[in-house]
């Protein structure tokens, strides 16, 4: 299990939004508490979270920004052909690092040992405060009438308060980018 952050998507009325919280533990220290998990790719078309070791998520997200490239956007495509890719390179075997990618459409956990993981529904957490963050989300999926990015950043604020590596500094992005969606 990766620990040390939590890292929630949603998806509702055609958004889809991604919140990560900024904490970053050794063992059982604090050693920075406003890092960005969450990111961008393709001038926002596609967003990003990791959970692990930020070096190698960092190394994955230069090789997933390389097969969106190759597969001109296709999210499904370079997610497979990542996965497939992390899990025969001897190199990228060893990156501890679990990726949550989405677009408008879809949305995946990609791990180094092939799994490419599509949500039931339209919800998908990962980290130490991934659970407590799922059941938050699909709650407020099911109850209220807020939109993604509200239920992902409450649903991460809800984790904050129950899992002792994720925090309150909560990064959210969100597609379509706002201005283009709104």
């Amino acid at each position: 299990m990766m620990r040390a952050t939590t890292i929630v998507a949603v998806r509702r009325d055609g958004r889809t939004a991604m919140a990560g919280d900024g904490q970053v533990t050794i063992d059982d220290t604090v050693v920075k508490s406003s890092a960005q998990k969450v990111r961008d790719m393709r001038d926002g078309e596609v967003i990003t979270g990791y959970a692990g070791a930020a070096a190698d998520a960092l190394a994955l997200f230069e090789r997933l920004e390389e097969k969106l490239d190759e597969y001109n956007g296709n999210l499904p495509r370079a997610a497979l052909e990542l996965a497939k890719q992390w899990r025969t390179d001897k190199v990228l075997r060893q990156l501890e690092a679990l990726l949550l990618v989405a677009d408008e459409e879809d949305m995946f956990l990609i791990s180094g040992t092939g799994d490419l993981i599509v949500p039931d529904d339209d919800v998908m957490a990962m980290g130490s405060g991934g659970g407590y963050a799922t059941a938050a989300a699909k709650a407020l999926l099911r109850n209220t009438q807020m939109g993604a990015r509200e239920i992902a950043e409450t649903a991460l604020r809800i984790a904050g308060e129950i899992c002792v590596y994720t925090n309150d500094r909560i990064t959210v992005l969100e597609v379509p980018p706002e201005d283009e969606g709104s």
